[in-house]
């Protein structure tokens, strides 16, 4: 994250509170997400918001921060505390910190393996038709999630018993552990093998998740889609991921909407755009046509000497303001449409009409190879 103050990266004051912090992160995060956001600069922007949060939510790693600032994020001067070998002072690992990098044992700030913690956010694709994202629609979706074994009630253990904590890392979830380096003996973190970093022993496992706590199951859920809905837009459903750690809370569940293209009509947010043919005599004496819209035909006046490229704005005929309580407009543009063929009526009335407007219309017949084109299409 180079330099950038992660306070600032998440727009956060100093004092702003965990569920501040997380709060942040998510908005920016779906802001910056790549699959989202098609600005040059999204991805980077993104990492640092990640960068960010990973020093921010950790209370040690902002601890450092707060006293030390960025060179305490990079090991730079007073990033070790300077209080001796074993690097207790001024909340930082010593040299044990760095050879357990080297040597398998990772940083010795650890989350504690027994504490509550929110389950994962997933992620739903919705396609939609045109229409459906326009007016919104209630529907049921189904998709595979981890939820609490109701077996054992997540806790893993068969009925009836319950975890103990485990005597080998006495519920730690990590076993320290000595290694002979080229500098000398020195001491390790390592992942409790027994059991597996949770800090609890499971003596008789469930019968039905096998001591995991979890199950993989078919979740299904109805949805709202709201009226006015764009492509790419996400809408967040709390509590809807994945089962959480511990007794911790459900993770998030993000709708991602995909909304197909229509034939007839283009749409940039609560604005839809269309097109419509007129003749020329309806260009130059003007005429009322009628015109399709999302919400149903209208009539549009066509005033005379319009010319083509012109557009004509319906108000209200737009698709909803997402959240809103009104519509956007549409905009419909007219083309005037010249005529391939002409009846020899229809080609006498036109040299009249360009006689009478002092023009002289010198007309071109069709050469063979036009001649042979048009006997083929009539075919």
């Amino acid at each position: 994250m180079a330099d950038r103050d992660p306070y600032d990266v998440l727009g956060v004051s100093k004092d702003a509170s965990e569920d501040e912090i997380k709060k942040s992160f998510r908005k920016l995060s779906k802001k910056y997400h790549p699959d989202i956001n098609q600005e040059a600069d999204a991805e980077e922007k993104f990492k640092e918001v990640n960068d960010a949060y990973e020093i921010l939510k950790d209370p040690q790693k902002r601890a450092q921060y707060d006293q030390y600032g960025s060179a305490g994020m990079n090991g730079g001067a007073g990033g070790f505390g300077g209080g001796g070998f074993n690097g207790q002072a001024g909340g930082f690992g010593g040299f044990e910190d760095i050879f357990s990098q080297f040597f398998g044992g990772g940083s010795t700030a650890r989350q504690n393996p027994n504490a509550p913690r929110q389950g994962n956010d997933l992620q739903y694709r919705m396609d939609l038709k045109f229409e459906e994202a326009i007016f919104g629609k209630e529907t049921n979706i189904t998709y595979n999630r981890e939820e609490d074994c109701s077996n054992c009630n997540g806790s893993g253990a068969k009925p009836g018993t319950t975890p103990e904590t485990c005597s080998n890392c006495n519920g730690s979830g990590y076993v320290e552990v000595d290694r002979q380096t080229p500098l000398g003996r020195m001491r390790t973190r390592e992942v409790c093998s027994v059991c597996d970093g949770t800090g609890k022993d499971i003596k008789e496992k469930c019968d039905v998740c096998h001591g995991a706590g979890k199950v993989n199951e078919r979740h299904e859920l109805k949805v709202t889609v709201p009226a006015g809905i764009e492509d790419g837009q996400q809408m967040r459903l709390d509590g809807q991921g994945e089962a959480g750690v511990n007794g911790g809370p459900y993770g998030d569940l993000y709708v991602v909407f995909v909304v197909a293209p229509s034939k007839e009509f283009k749409r940039e947010g609560s604005t839809i755009y269309s097109s419509e043919n007129i003749s020329f005599p309806q260009a130059a004496l003007g005429d009322e046509i009628e015109v399709n819209t999302v919400h149903g035909k209208v009539k549009l006046t066509i005033p005379a000497g319009t010319q083509t490229g012109t557009s004509f704005r319906l108000k209200g005929k737009g698709a909803p303001v997402l959240h809103g309580n009104n519509n956007g407009d549409q905009k419909v543009t007219v083309n005037i449409v010249t005529p391939k063929k002409l009846t020899s009526e229809e080609k006498s009335a036109l040299k009249q009409y360009a006689e009478v407007g002092g023009n002289v219309v010198k007309e071109k017949d069709s050469n063979f190879f036009d001649k042979v084109k048009d006997a083929f299409k009539g075919e």
